[in-house]
């Protein structure tokens, strides 16, 4: 890595992508990079703005491209950005949104994190062609990404279905969670989720068909309504709401049975804080699962409510294994670290800020 490097992160304040870019600007800063963090979408809330304090926050209010905007507003949006970088005088730029990089001028390097995208959710959750009325949307990020100086994602399986849509070659750099310390508990005989409820990515719809099958309870932490209008209705769990880092350390702290019904699931960030507590993971098989937590979970059809019901009710009935499980899912979760990740996305930092290197193809780098 380069004696001191400024990083300019641009980010987004809804969901996973928050806690992922904070956790890589910390675990960032020993390796000699300084982080400036700018927000696209709605602004952070009290909380994450306090959570971000150790860093400078630029809220941009600029459009998020998976929201209402048009392919306008997404170019004006990556001008902006650009003069950021160049007041900042920043060395690199991260994004969550290459389509903001699709005709704007940087100064700096950029590197395109596809944390997700419209195409790769619609081949997933729908299964049928891209409409008419996404393919701009599609058209930005797929120039965007040939015009970043390197391509990442948080998984092999999510770089290779980028690599197959838009045709750019693209790295993996595995996501990093620190564990949280909690107080022990007693175990707590219920099943538990958290996510994006209103995302039909995350298929809460399905998981919530399982809790109808179940005696036991079923929580769900997480927005049922999100900035898209999107909504989901739940009659058999039981919503809880969005939750604190430190309330849903507590919930994790008893060891539920964890269950990720996820059609679309670029890395998991839930699963991650769920296996570190030591939860027993009943995971949806999908590609993303399949890569991170092979050998310590059990994994269902994403579409079965029954299968769902059935293994959490296996496991409420075999305590032994579930307890085994856990601790094969605390044990692999060891390996995300964020101090992983971040010498992951330290060395591409490097390599597209070095000219004599060249890019190239990158090669996989972080946690495997």
């Amino acid at each position: 890595m380069m004696a001191h490097t400024r990083l300019l992160l641009v980010t987004d304040a809804i969901g996973g992508v928050w806690a992922y870019s904070l956790e890589l600007a910390r675990a960032l800063k020993p390796l000699g990079v300084e982080t400036v963090v700018a927000v696209l979408g709605p602004p952070p809330n009290v909380r994450q703005r306090e959570e971000a304090k150790a860093f400078k926050l630029i809220q941009t209010g600029l459009p998020l491209d998976w929201l209402e905007t048009s392919p306008g507003e997404l170019r004006r949006a990556g001008n902006t950005l650009a003069a950021i970088a160049a007041g900042e005088g920043a060395d690199v730029v991260q994004t969550c949104s290459a389509a903001l990089l699709a005709d704007a001028e940087f100064d700096q390097p950029c590197v395109a994190v596809q944390h997700s995208c419209v195409a790769s959710w619609w081949a997933a959750v729908k299964g049928t062609p891209l409409p008419y009325e996404f393919a701009w949307r599609r058209e930005l990020v797929e120039c965007g990404l040939n015009r970043a100086a390197a391509v990442v994602a948080p998984t092999t399986a999510f770089a290779a279905e980028t690599a197959r849509i838009y045709d750019v070659p693209a790295s993996a750099v595995h996501n990093g969670r620190r564990a949280v310390a909690s107080v022990a508990t007693p175990q707590g005989d219920f099943v538990f989720t958290a996510s994006r409820l209103w995302d039909e990515g995350k298929n809460a719809a399905i998981l919530d068909a399982a809790a109808s099958l179940l005696d036991v309870a079923f929580e769900a932490a997480g927005p049922t309504r999100g900035p898209n209008g999107a909504t989901v209705e739940l009659t058999s769990m039981r919503a809880v709401g969005e939750v604190s880092s430190a309330r849903l350390s507590t919930l994790l702290s008893a060891r539920p049975i964890y269950a990720s019904a996820a059609l679309y699931e670029p890395f998991g960030l839930s699963v991650l804080e769920a296996a570190q507590a030591g939860c027993a993971l009943v995971l949806s098989d999908i590609a993303t699962h399949r890569e991170l937590w092979d050998g310590a979970a059990v994994f269902v059809p994403a579409r079965d409510a029954t299968a769902f019901a059935d293994a959490a009710r296996h496991l409420l009935s075999e305590p032994d294994e579930r307890l085994e499980l856990g601790r094969r899912a605390r044990e692999r979760a060891q390996v995300y670290a964020p101090e992983q990740m971040a010498r992951g996305m330290a060395d591409i930092f490097t390599r597209v800020a070095t000219p004599q290197i060249g890019l190239g193809a990158l090669k996989l780098a972080g946690a495997a």
